[in-house]
């Protein structure tokens, strides 16, 4: 940039977009089109025109966004003002997510809503305490002896749903969380009993923030007042918005002028959050006449060929903002379709492909591998183990690091070694009603006994344990004994199935995923003591959010679930298991907008890659609920969203991949206003 021209360097999209002018303005931003460059931009031209940027509201998704977005801002008008280096150029006050604003806008009118202006704000933990405690004084606890009622965990996730989407308890509870629909009376009685308690106590949990937000926005005078205070309003990544804050933004500025959103409806992923792709969709219509809209189609990240695939994979949406992304980044690389065996082939060729870019002089730093669900990386993450290559894990817990994975391989260790006190006392306190005094009862028993299996055999269990207790004994004398490998690992997670389930209600499923992951692992193991040995390579100092051998090398691997990868890029990118029942995955498949979203979480892994791309398909997956029958393996197709005339802008490598599954079709000042109340009556 030179002279004193913010602008100059903008494409005509871009430019259009910054110069318009007071109409409510929606731009859609394709993938590495220069979204933050953009907004900001628009910005320093309300500025530059004489807006105040003390009545400028900023809308971002982090506070580490906001403050790029700050700092852009400010290096642009430095320069376009002509400050010199010791003058500070105009700040933005409010700009921040949309809980930040809203924690200091709830403070500052607390008064006049009912709140004190002391109120507090809880954390996730605090809130859980809190959701449990009135669980406990209500008996919902208790009643657990005849109907399961979920942990405190599980409850205060509803209830969030609930308070996001804006939905009924029924329908959140019907299309989310089905095992808990039979306990909507006690929910309901819950969920008031806690917003009670918080109004008592006068704290306010994470999503308060935005719930006493819309219900001051009811009341016409606060928003008329809001509205005028806040002269332009800009949102950022506006389709991760949920209906909440769709509707703090429409009561700010309800005919739309000087509102400004910015977003990519194909990077709409993030639903399980309540985030609301219609936001996005509908935005136009909302308004009369309707929003104008500007599309930002010049990619400056990818190859020609990477996106001319991308575009073709997400022009198959049912829905969409039309947009064709191009770059003037031409290759005569195409992306690669890869069929494979098996997921361990799978996990050999990535990590043959990572070496020889690395050859080629490529740093791993600038690779990646992209997978739909954090259990799909496991073959891969003992692959590289034993070639050394150094990687870290994104998104989720590190498989062999996470709870359930420890509890069933607990069990088996414990097996191994019947003095192994750790993981004794892991097992012992997953039965109802075996606490840590009995795990030190029964650890001290097998301990000084000649034949520890004679003791666990011979213990007597606390009263409330003792059916459960049968169960845990009869497997553990069975392991100990002895049986065909991996048959004692099938036989340990029969057992821990229903613990599972009790322990962890919200997401069983998704854990019991992993469980069946690491019984596709265990086939490529001779017997329990190999497979043990194997696993216990990982550092004992790795983190819960990323994962891999110890980071002496500064070059490491990058391995990512796709909803973490959004908004980064790599110039090489590997996406894991592109084939039906992994993405989509088998549990996103039940309506047409789940399968939407599938669709776009492959387009957002796609169009991370700047130079080299590789969708992998693996054509054969270990499957546990066959091994009765003989057989353990099945065969999958390649992803439903790669259609033969998708298929033919890649460069095939392997075989001919099983053709994919066509999707089904789916259905004066203001009066004191009591927005406390209105909450409270939202569970009466």
């Amino acid at each position: 940039m030179s002279g004193n021209d913010p602008f100059e360097d903008l494409n005509a999209q871009q430019r259009e977009a910054v110069d318009h002018q007071l109409g409510p303005l929606l731009v859609i931003a394709g993938a590495g089109s220069g979204k933050t460059k953009t907004l900001a931009a628009r910005v320093v031209r309300l500025v530059l025109d004489g807006a105040d940027p003390n009545r400028i509201l900023l809308l971002t998704f982090s506070r580490r966004a906001a403050a790029e977005m700050q700092q852009r801002v400010g290096r642009a008008l430095h320069r376009a003002l002509g400050y010199g280096a010791t003058q500070a150029p105009p700040q933005l006050p409010w700009a921040g997510t949309f809980h930040g604003v809203g924690a200091r806008l709830l403070r500052e009118y607390a008064e006049r809503i009912g709140l004190a202006p002391n109120f507090t704000i809880l954390d996730r933990a605090d809130a859980e305490d809190l959701m449990g405690l009135q669980r406990q004084a209500l008996g919902l606890a208790e009643s657990e002896k005849q109907q399961r009622f979920p942990l405190k965990a599980s409850c205060l996730s509803i209830y969030s749903r609930v308070v996001n989407s804006q939905a009924r308890l029924d329908q959140v509870l019907q299309q989310f969380y089905p095992w808990c629909f039979g306990c909507l009376d006690g929910l309901k009685q819950l969920f008031g009993a806690y917003a009670e308690a918080k109004l008592q106590q006068q704290v306010l949990d994470y999503d308060d923030l935005l719930l006493y937000w819309v219900h001051m926005m009811a009341e016409p005078v606060l928003a008329a007042e809001l509205g005028e205070r806040f002269q332009h309003v800009l949102v950022d990544e506006y389709q991760d918005t949920n209906r909440l804050q769709a509707s703090i933004l429409l009561a700010l500025k309800p005919q739309g002028q000087r509102l400004t959103v910015v977003g990519d409806d194909a990077q709409a992923i993030y639903s399980f959050r309540a985030a609301e792709v219609r936001n996005i969709l509908d935005f136009p219509a909302q308004f009369q006449p309707p929003a104008r809209i500007v599309t930002l189609e010049q990619n400056y990240r990818s190859t020609q060929p990477i996106l001319e695939a991308s575009n073709a994979v997400i022009a198959l949406a049912r829905q969409r903002h039309a947009k064709q992304l191009w770059s003037d980044r031409a290759a005569s690389e195409r992306a690669r379709l890869v069929v494979l065996q098996d997921e361990a082939a799978q996990a050999a060729w990535v990590a043959d492909e990572v070496l020889r870019r690395r050859e080629e002089g490529l740093r791993l730093i600038h690779q990646a591998v992209l997978f739909r669900t954090a259990s799909h990386s496991a073959p891969l993450e003992l692959e590289l183990t034993r070639r050394n290559i150094p990687f870290r894990k994104y998104g989720g817990l590190k498989f062999l690091e996470s709870t359930h994975v420890k509890d069933l391989l607990g069990v088996l260790r414990w097996a191994q070694n019947p003095r192994n006190r750790l993981s004794a006392f892991r097992v012992a306190q997953l039965l109802p009603g075996f606490g840590p005094a009995s795990a030190r009862r029964l650890l001290d028993a097998m301990e000084g006994a000649v034949d520890p299996w004679l003791a666990l055999r011979e213990f007597t269990p606390p009263p409330a344990a003792a059916i459960e207790w049968q169960a845990l004994r009869q497997l553990m004398l069975a392991l100990a004994a002895g049986s065909a490998w991996p048959g004692d690992l099938e036989r340990a997670l029969d057992w821990y199935q229903p613990q599972l389930e009790r322990l962890h209600p919200d997401d069983a499923t998704v854990r019991l995923a992993d469980l069946e992951q690491l019984l596709r692992i265990a086939q490529g193991f001779g017997d329990r003591e190999r497979f043990l040995t194997e696993l216990t390579l990982d550092p004992p100092n790795a983190s819960s959010d990323e994962s891999g051998v110890p980071h002496l090398d500064e070059d490491y691997l990058i391995l990512s679930t796709i909803h973490s990868a959004k908004g980064q890029e790599w110039t090489s990118v590997h996406v894991l298991n592109v084939v039906d029942g992994c993405m989509p995955s088998d549990m996103a498949t039940g309506q047409e907008a789940d399968i939407e979203e599938e669709r776009r979480l492959l387009y957002v892994a796609m169009t991370r890659a700047k130079q080299h791309l590789a969708l992998i398909a693996p054509q054969r997956f270990y499957v546990r609920q066959q091994r009765r029958h003989g057989d353990v393996h099945v065969y999958a197709t390649l992803s439903r969203f790669i259609p033969g005339k998708v298929a033919r802008l890649f460069e095939q490598v392997g075989a001919a991949p099983r053709g994919p599954v066509p999707a089904a079709d789916a259905a004066p000042a203001a009066p004191a206003i009591d927005v406390a109340a209105r909450v409270r009556s939202l569970w009466s």
